[in-house]
């Protein structure tokens, strides 16, 4: 790959044809129609958040440096920028008069306000550009080790830059892009910025079954995302109809991996709300963000809950009475070993071979207080589950 540096390059030559789309918030071209700003292998617009834009503005007005740009020159002779994207959008907006910067005394000061000198010391800024010629793959391996002004892409964003294509393209315009209508919803199921690829990275997760970058590499030169957006709007909307409320522990949970281990079974969305609501309301349960797979596998699995154990002071009480009164039977303190005929049946177990055991079984309504409370040997405690 061969580079060429170019020192004479303004910020009124970038800004020349500038056209930002607020609504998908990509600065798309500039340099009088000759530079595309945001090629479809750069993530979307993230400083429009009252700081690190407003920051790139007043470097400006300091005269400092931007910093290194790196252009593409592409086979049309048109240029792409690499590496920049953020600082180049922050400026081209502020010029076109998208945001505010506040001056010394705290006035906002729009661009078209500004004191001419300073209006001409931001155009005239000049900002020192390398462009780069070479294969697609040298350009795709430089960009994946470049950091956009100090923050390091995620993996989503290394892997659109490494299949770029139409498939990322359609993808992107989906599933990164904050006016899309169903984003609200989604959303709810799925945690993360969409301007940051990830939820993108969901669909892709819940789709290849973990198996992301393969699946965009058999895809790359896709020209629609069918199989993609269809699976993703199948597993919410599964959630959305089993679970008919909305807690926030549902945000993030691994739907993907539940659509797959339950959807063929049948569900009462009534009765499974009824005993989410239940479970939210047991003091015993401390994880709740285990209750939707406890209720969606038959209530089965109590690990999934992380119900609170029994009080150490409790336990060791309820050891010391079942001691005594086997100890007066001649018989082991753990009942189900005493009930037995083997060498075990007036074996006194030590404290820490036993484990505190609910004598009614939580998910049976059995509370976990002393009351509740008895100490079992712990191969008959694990043997014993919910029985």
């Amino acid at each position: 790959m061969t580079t060429t540096l170019l020192t004479d390059l303004t910020v009124a030559d970038i800004c020349d044809g500038f056209i930002y789309n607020e609504l998908e918030g990509k600065g798309l071209f500039g340099w009088g129609g000759k530079l595309v700003i945001q090629p479809e292998y750069q993530r979307n617009y993230i400083y429009a958040d009252g700081k690190r834009d407003v920051a790139v503005v007043e470097s400006l007005l300091k005269g400092y440096p931007l910093g290194l740009i790196y252009f593409v020159k592409t086979e049309d002779g048109h240029y792409e920028v690499l590496d920049g994207q953020q600082r180049i959008t922050s400026f081209g907006r502020y010029v076109r008069g998208k945001f505010a910067v506040s001056d010394a005394h705290g006035v906002p000061q729009y661009f078209s306000a500004l004191a001419a000198d300073l209006q001409r010391r931001i155009i005239d800024a000049k900002l020192t550009v390398y462009v780069c010629e070479g294969g697609e793959s040298e350009i795709r391996e430089w960009f994946k080790t470049i950091n956009i002004a100090g923050i390091p892409l995620n993996e989503q964003e290394l892997l659109n830059a490494i299949h770029s294509g139409p498939f990322v393209t359609k993808a992107k315009e989906t599933f990164s892009n904050s006016a899309n209508v169903q984003m609200q919803k989604w959303k709810a199921y799925v945690k993360g910025n969409e301007k940051r690829q990830e939820i993108l990275r969901t669909a892709l997760e819940w789709v290849s079954k973990g198996h992301v970058e393969e699946y965009m590499s058999a895809h790359r030169h896709d020209a629609d995302i069918a199989e993609l957006r269809t699976y993703f709007e199948t597993v919410i909307d599964w959630a959305d109809g089993v679970f008919p409320g909305m807690y926030d522990e549902m945000c993030g949970l691994e739907w993907g991996r539940l659509y797959e281990t339950y959807h063929a079974n049948a569900y009462d969305p009534e009765a499974v709300w009824a005993r989410v609501k239940a479970l939210y309301a047991d003091e015993f349960v401390r994880n709740r963000r285990g209750i939707f797979e406890y209720v969606l596998g038959g209530e089965k699995d109590t690990r999934l809950l992380d119900v609170r154990v029994f009080d150490p002071k409790e336990t060791k009480a309820v050891y010391a009475k079942q001691t005594a009164d086997a100890e007066k039977k001649g018989v082991s303190n753990c009942p189900l070993c005493a009930v037995g005929h083997d060498a075990n049946a007036t074996r006194i177990w030590k404290f820490n071979e036993m484990d505190a055991d609910h004598v009614t079984p939580w998910s049976k309504g059995g509370a976990t207080d002393i009351s509740n409370c008895q100490m079992l040997c712990k191969t008959h405690n694990r043997a014993k589950g919910n029985r």
